[in-house]
C-alpha cells in the first residue's frame, strides 16, 4: 500500500455552523438513527463497535483497512498544515473521506445533501438523488473541459453516513462514480472504516482530526512493486472535486 500527500488551499467543512449548533456536544454516544438504519451491523463503524484496532492503518479519526493495490493520499491544508481529508485510490477510481462532529440527537446528511446541491448548482452543474448501498446518495455533474477542448462533465458520487455524534462523507470519483461494479471495492472499504470521534466537546460540522500514521515517513514512491508497509510519496494536488461542499 502506498501513501501520498496532497495540498489544499481551501479550508473545507461540511457547512458553517450557525449559533444554535455551535454549542459543544455531550459525550453521550447513543445513536438511535444509526440503529434504525443498521449501520452498526453493516458499517462504517464507531470505535466502540470494534473489539480491536489492530490491523488498521491509523489516521487519527479514521481507521482504514489495508487492501492490495490501495494508495492513500492525505490532503493537507496549506494555511494550517493540518490534514483535512484522505483519498483512497484503487483500480483507477477514488474515494475521498472526511469525518465531522455531529449532534447526538440528529443526523447531518439530509441538510448536507441540500447544501451540496446548491454548491454544484452555483457552478453550473446538476445533481440527482438516487438510492444506493448507503441510502440516499447524490450524483453530481460539473462542467469540465475535455482534452480536445470541448465542454464536458466530470461526475462525482456523494455518499454519507450518520454515526454516534459523527458524520462520515465519501466522494467517489472516476469509474466508481458511474459504475456500481467499479465502485464495489471502494464501497467495501468504506463499510470497514472505523470512526474515532473522541470524547472532547466539538461544535457540529467541525472536521475530526486526521494525521499521518505514527511510524510513517515521507519518501519518494518505490520502484519495486512489492511493498512491505506504508510509504509516502511527494506532495501532489488532490482532485478538484474535493472543493465541492
Amino acid at each position: 500500500m502506498v501513501f501520498g500527500l496532497g495540498r489544499k488551499s481551501k479550508k473545507e467543512h461540511a457547512a458553517e455552523p450557525d449559533d444554535s449548533q455551535a454549542s459543544a456536544e455531550s459525550s453521550d454516544s447513543s445513536d438511535s438513527a444509526s440503529a434504525d438504519t443498521g449501520r452498526g451491523v453493516t458499517g462504517p463503524f464507531d470505535v466502540s463497535e470494534v473489539s480491536s484496532r489492530d490491523g488498521y492503518v491509523d489516521l487519527g479519526a479514521l481507521l482504514i483497512t489495508p487492501s492490495e493495490g490501495l494508495q492513500l493520499r492525505l490532503e493537507v491544508e496549506e494555511a494550517t498544515q493540518r490534514v483535512v481529508a484522505v483519498t483512497l485510490d484503487l483500480n483507477g477510481s477514488s474515494l475521498q473521506l472526511q469525518a465531522f462532529a455531529a449532534p447526538k440527537t440528529e443526523g447531518l446528511w439530509d441538510e448536507i445533501r441540500e447544501q451540496i446541491g446548491q454548491s454544484v448548482g452555483s457552478q453550473g452543474g446538476q445533481v440527482e438523488e438516487v438510492q444506493g448501498a448507503f441510502g440516499t446518495e447524490l450524483i453530481a455533474k460539473l462542467p469540465a473541459g475535455a482534452q480536445d477542448g470541448s465542454q464536458g462533465y466530470r461526475v462525482a458520487r456523494f455518499i454519507g453516513v450518520d454515526g454516534p455524534r459523527w458524520f462520515l462523507r465519501g466522494v467517489l470519483g472516476g469509474a466508481a462514480a458511474m459504475e456500481r461494479e467499479a465502485a464495489a471495492p471502494l464501497e467495501s472499504l468504506f463499510r470497514k472504516i472505523v470512526v474515532i470521534r473522541g470524547d472532547s466537546p466539538m461544535p457540529p460540522r467541525d472536521l475530526l482530526q486526521l494525521r499521518l500514521p505514527k511510524d510513517a515517513s515521507v519518501t519518494p514512491p518505490p520502484v519495486a512493486p512489492e511493498l512491505k508497509g506504508p510509504e509516502f510519496k511527494g506532495p501532489e494536488r488532490g482532485p478538484e472535486i474535493t472543493q465541492i461542499g
